[in-house]
């Protein structure tokens, strides 16, 4: 597995990492993407480790709580295997349900604590506020997971879907490492200048020199070619009920997409999953994709992107793609992002 490094400050991983949120599902959706199976869940994250991908993505909010507990019963034994990236900033009611965001300092405390407890670890390589809490000054945030490096308990710091203005706020108080964003063939937001015309998310990670790790690199499966149609995914699944380019009209709109990416896999024997992998890869080497999986099989033809070399021809013809139709989020859930 080839390696890259996120950020200036020594963070080396796999070419890509694996996303587990799909073992536990997340708060108030823990059938969001099927029905879990922690055995097999445990296995991918095995084998991953076997594969070389290292770098596996977590968050306290996925379960909530179980799937770090999950992680770290896979990796009994293989700790030091592992670069372990987890997230906190969510507020989570006792019945496991999201109730906002909260970065105040003392949440991030509390949520540090019960991570490393469940992952059965005493440090986080990479340690991310998952959401911006408007209500905290972000340096007073990073401030606080800056005392937390410091301390040994985290290794490298991380922030998940936030502007320009607020990656260069944090960065000026403590090196942000990672920039996690979804970023994929069919959401490019990352890449579009600012709204003031200034350089927008990309170019200012690129200025500061923190790595990007999208996530949803296969557009919630679509782009790896083999998803049911809305209407024959079960009835509780996060695409069905609410991913608005899983509704009609922008779902039939962005089957001709998928065709582009069919028709260059076919060229080179491929699968759509490993194209859309292979051109991420080809954005830049400060970009490391953590497609999520919970079967060892999905694992293992992803793996294959790493070696896939997409030539001039199929890269303009999946540049000219644009973004897919239809918002990414509904407005209640892309309140929570920073643009």
């Amino acid at each position: 597995m080839q390696r890259r490094n996120l950020g200036s400050q020594g963070l080396n991983v796999s070419a890509i990492g694996l996303g587990t949120m799909g073992m536990t599902g997340v708060a108030g959706m823990p059938h969001m993407y099927g029905v879990p199976d922690e055995a097999e869940g445990i296995a991918t994250v095995q084998r991953a480790l076997d594969l070389g991908i290292d770098f596996l993505d977590t968050a306290e909010v996925y379960g909530p709580y179980s799937n770090e507990t999950l992680v770290g019963r896979a990796l009994a034994g293989r700790r030091s295997q592992a670069i372990i990236a987890t997230k906190f900033g969510f507020a989570i009611t006792p019945d496991g349900r999201i109730d906002g965001v909260d970065g105040r300092p003392e949440n991030m405390r509390r949520a540090l604590d019960g991570c490393l407890q469940r992952l059965g670890t005493d440090y986080i390589d990479l340690w991310y506020q998952h959401r911006r809490d408007r209500n905290v000054p972000i340096e007073e945030t990073v401030g606080a997971m800056a005392e937390q490096v410091h301390a040994g308990k985290v290794r490298y710091l991380g922030l998940s879907e936030m502007s320009v203005e607020t990656l260069r706020r944090a960065h000026a108080v403590h090196p942000i490492s990672a920039l996690q964003s979804e970023y994929s063939l069919w959401e490019r937001n990352i890449e579009e200048p600012a709204p003031d015309g200034g350089p927008g998310i990309m170019a200012t990670c690129r200025e500061l020199g923190i790595g990007i790790v999208p996530y949803s690199p296969l557009g919630r499966g679509f782009l790896g070619g083999a998803l049911p149609a809305p209407d024959k995914l079960p009835e509780n699944d996060y695409r069905r009920l609410h991913d608005p380019r899983f509704a009609a009209g922008h779902y039939e709109r962005n089957l001709a997409l998928l065709e582009s990416v069919r028709a260059v896999a076919a060229r080179h024997g491929a699968s759509e999953a490993q194209v859309a992998l292979a051109w991420l890869l080809q954005r830049g080497p400060d970009i490391v994709p953590i497609p999520g999986t919970k079967r060892r099989s999905y694992l293992e033809s992803n793996a294959a992107c790493v070696d896939l070399q997409l030539d001039a021809t199929d890269l303009a013809q999946l540049d000219a793609l644009g973004s897919a139709s239809g918002p990414r989020y509904t407005e209640r859930s892309l309140a929570t992002i920073e643009r």
